[in-house]
């Protein structure tokens, strides 16, 4: 097992010079990087949340293709439901679906955006500081 030990000066990359002084810019890098790192989890639990519900309407979707088609199917619209005939919530789950994977590729599309960012952001105070900064997510 490994004993931890210490860093030591010039390992940390911290010693009394002016190069590893946190400017006004890399603080504001420092912020940037936190908000968007918080902003990271936040749809990424919007993501999953979103993909649930996918998965929730296609088992749906498999259901009702096992229906009669003279049946009424209760189909949830806000808090409430109404009895609908069994082609009409095929389209509105359809609709629904289809509505769920364009937020999906919004999201990702975000993310992906988001998560460049974050790397550039990185990159940027990792060369300034090296060591000295964790900003390992």
């Amino acid at each position: 097992m490994m004993q931890p030990r210490m860093l030591s000066k010039e390992e940390e990359g911290v010693g009394g010079n002016e190069e590893n002084e946190v400017r006004r810019e890399d603080q504001e890098k420092i912020n940037r990087f936190s908000r968007l790192h918080q902003r990271q989890s936040t749809l990424e639990d919007q993501l999953k949340a979103k993909q649930k519900d996918k998965e929730d309407l296609e088992e749906v979707s498999m259901e009702l293709e096992l229906a009669d088609e003279d049946d009424l199917v209760p189909y949830k619209i806000g808090d409430s439901f109404f009895q609908l005939p069994l082609s009409d919530a095929q389209s509105m789950l359809s609709t629904s679906t289809e509505q769920i994977d364009a937020d999906v590729s919004k999201l990702e599309e975000s993310l992906d955006e988001l998560r460049e960012e974050l790397q550039q952001l990185k990159v940027a105070l990792y060369a300034r500081f090296g060591r000295s900064i964790n900003l390992e997510t």
